[in-house]
């Protein structure tokens, strides 16, 4: 297997108009728009386990090391008269496009390529719409009571024990 370069291999994205890598010449590296980063451009770099995502925000330069199981799968997004196909995950500005074409024959047979090799489902465009479930955020009690305090309500101990009054006590001495 040959890694790609740029002068070698398939164009950078946005070398074109339509985007099209090819998912049996893994590891590829190809640069891709982003809206943050400086020179709204970052690096992408895809391999069959992982994905490493280069760029810079204000000079500070970083790199995202994220594992494909982390991707939800592979979804097709409509463009004005095309379909773009994605890696899709949680967080929208880590989502990878994968490939761009007004063939939508073309597009299916990527999309089942891309989530074969990747071993991601493939999913229908009504899941790529919509909004991942939100994660339960941890009560702020939890961390200074303990479990089983936070399901017990507390009494009032005048309303709840009988109060004796002007009468002899009877105590066991041993």
């Amino acid at each position: 297997m040959r890694r790609q370069t740029k002068t070698s291999g398939i164009n950078p994205a946005g070398s074109s108009r339509d985007l099209r890598l090819d998912p049996l010449s893994l590891p590829v590296t190809f640069a891709a728009h982003d809206s943050r980063a400086d020179g709204y451009v970052r690096q992408v770099e895809l391999c069959h386990d992982r994905v490493v995502l280069r760029r810079a925000v204000k000079g500070m330069r970083m790199a995202v090391n994220i594992r494909v199981s982390d991707f939800r799968g592979v979804a097709r997004r409509r463009l004005h008269e095309a379909q773009m196909l994605v890696l899709l995950h949680r967080d929208p500005s880590l989502t990878i496009p994968l490939g761009t074409s007004g063939d939508l024959a073309e597009i299916d047979s990527a999309a089942r390529m891309w989530s074969e090799i990747l071993g991601v489902p493939e999913l229908q465009d009504e899941v790529s719409r919509t909004p991942s479930a939100r994660r339960r955020r941890r009560n702020a009690i939890r961390a200074r009571r303990p479990k089983f305090l936070v399901r017990r309500r507390a009494g009032d101990a005048a309303r709840t024990l009988p109060i004796h009054r002007d009468e002899r006590e009877i105590i066991a001495r041993s």
